[in-house]
């Protein structure tokens, strides 16, 4: 070996055939590429310590580029030149030989790689299968894991829903327990109250009775004293005045005539009674004097009026927390009674202004409420028959109010054709006054009118029934109650309509059965006449029937029906 490259034999004349050499006697590009890693051999050729600047391969001599001018240098020396020459034979032979054992390492080589290739490609594929396996089985563990979280959370939530059913279940029970142990006791109170009333009425009856029992012998006893003096009298004035008996008797008619329309008109004077037309003037001048004066001095002062809007604001919130209840009546009335009372005196227009606004309240509680359900007009009369007779003023503010929202029914007496000053009404202003309202220029519905003034008039007819500690005014007093039957059989027109008779059923729903206890037979005989006028006719005119041919007339002419048989089965008569 000499200069670290091992010696070889030279290459047998067919091997040198088979291998082309370049220029420099080099190898060719073909021969020296092939697949696999360097032997050492060929390691140790191509590294830069074996092979000199010189000795690169070209495929052909043109492409051997042409060497930089070299610099000039001093001649080698016989042994340098010695060893470069064997440098360069040794390189010569190296290139030139053809060794069998390196042919067959490379493709041994190459042999082994593609080998090793195949068990990594099938061990690759091994892996991965396994790992999907193993990922398929995870995930089926993962979803039966979830499916059994998911049974138990369901199992949860059923178990959790009906221990929730069960506490609704027992919180309705003892509701439904608290309502109906409320409710007993408040037709208790009211059963109570009812049979005191019936007793106290019964005992005014035997009273007024006894007085009417002695009345009538004193009334005899001196019909047939005067009976007698007559007859002395007239047995002497006839044998005194033969002859102007003629004239005297028709002056005697004439005299007893005005004598009987004098005494007609001086008792009505005195028991206050006044004719249809003269209440609704009376209510229509009241509510015209209270709009012109107190209302509108608060409203025109913004001070009065921001004390007056405070006040509403009190009174509405009571009106709407009635319930069936005697200390709930006694309670809130009070407390209304200390709103429009205060210590410090309200002014006259602010306690004017209060009242008309109670009064309203009271009202819109009775269209509201009363329509839905007939016995919350009950506590509601109460409170309002109690303030009637503690507030100064407020009988008439109360009824004006109730003319306004209701109509000439309060009376009952038809709108007249002018206004109470005589002035002539327009179309709005005599919708208005007959009491029905208006929404965007509409007049409300025939059965919105019907349902709202009966629950006013159920209020109305409870005050005049109801148990009060002071005498109220005798538009709230319970003769009105006859006078109202009385006048409403008298005019046909107002019979004829559906209001009416839903009044009247109103009216004899209240305080029918008390006032055939109060006014007997008479009251009977008003019975009478009022179902003729609901079955056969008006005055015996057939046709004309007590509501008229409206459904909502129809229909409250068989309850007015129902209610009269109602009360003459109660007291025997039938």
């Amino acid at each position: 070996m000499r200069y670290g490259l091992p010696r070889s034999t030279s290459p047998s004349p067919e091997r040198r055939s088979r291998r082309r050499t370049s220029t420099f006697g080099l190898p060719s590009d073909s021969e020296s590429d092939f697949e696999g890693p360097p032997t050492d051999s060929d390691s140790e050729l191509s590294s830069p310590s074996s092979l000199s600047s010189d000795s690169f391969c070209y495929e052909s001599e043109s492409q051997v580029p042409s060497p930089p001018p070299r610099p000039k240098r001093e001649p080698r020396s016989p042994a340098e030149q010695r060893h470069v020459e064997d440098t360069v034979a040794a390189i010569r032979l190296r290139t030139r030989y053809h060794d069998p054992y390196e042919e067959w390492e490379k493709q041994t080589r190459k042999d082994a790689f593609h080998t090793a290739r195949r068990a990594q490609v099938q061990t690759r594929l091994e892996t991965q299968g396994r790992r999907t396996q193993r990922n398929t089985q995870e995930l089926q563990s993962l979803a039966a894991i979830h499916a059994q979280q998911l049974a138990e959370v369901q199992k949860q939530l059923a178990a959790l829903q009906i221990r929730q059913q069960a506490d609704v279940n027992k919180l309705i029970s003892s509701w439904q327990e608290q309502d109906k142990t409320f409710r007993g006791r408040i037709e208790g109170v009211i059963r109570v109250e009812e049979e005191k009333l019936r007793a106290k009425l019964e005992a005014e009856r035997k009273a007024r009775e006894e007085a009417e029992r002695k009345r009538k012998e004193e009334e005899e006893k001196r019909k047939a004293e005067e009976e007698v003096k007559r007859k002395e009298e007239e047995q002497a004035q006839r044998q005194r005045e033969a002859e102007a008996a003629a004239k005297h008797q028709e002056e005697e008619k004439e005299r007893l005539r005005r004598e009987k329309l004098d005494a007609e008109e001086q008792g009505r004077a005195q028991l206050g009674m006044s004719l249809a037309e003269e209440d609704w003037v009376h209510a229509r001048e009241t509510l015209k004097n209270l709009k012109a004066g107190p209302m509108k001095t608060v409203k025109g002062n913004q001070p009065l009026k921001s004390q007056w809007s405070a006040i509403r604001r009190q009174i509405t919130p009571k009106i709407g927390q009635l319930t069936h209840d005697i200390d709930s009546v006694m309670r809130i009335t009070q407390q209304l009674i200390d709103i429009i009372c205060p210590p410090e005196r309200h002014s006259p227009d602010i306690y004017f202004a209060a009242l008309s606004s109670l009064a309203k309240a009271i009202l819109l509680q009775a269209e509201t409420e009363v329509t839905a359900e007939k016995r919350s007009a009950i506590p509601l009369a109460m409170v309002a028959a109690r303030l009637l007779g503690t507030l100064e003023g407020f009988p008439d503010i109360f009824f004006a109010k109730l003319v306004q929202r209701s109509g000439g029914w309060p009376v009952p007496s038809a709108i007249p054709s002018t206004d109470s000053d005589g002035t002539a009404w327009n179309e709005l202003e005599r919708t208005k006054a007959m009491g029905y309202r208006t929404n965007d220029g509409q007049r409300e519905t025939l059965s919105d009118h019907v349902m709202r003034v009966s629950g006013m008039m159920r209020v109305y007819f409870l005050i005049l029934t109801a148990p009060v500690p002071q005498p109220l005014e005798k538009m709230f007093q319970l003769p009105r109650f006859w006078t109202y039957f009385a006048r409403m059989i008298g005019d046909e027109r107002l019979l004829e309509t559906a209001v009416a008779a839903q009044v009247l059923h109103a009216a004899l729903d209240v305080g029918g059965m008390e006032a055939k206890f109060i006014w007997g037979n008479q009251w009977v005989k008003m019975m009478e006449l009022l179902y003729e006028g609901a079955t056969t006719g008006i005055g015996g005119v057939a046709g004309k029937l007590v509501g008229g041919q409206t459904p909502e007339g129809k229909a409250a002419r068989v309850r007015v029906q129902l209610q009269i048989d109602r009360i003459m089965d109660a007291t025997g008569l039938r």
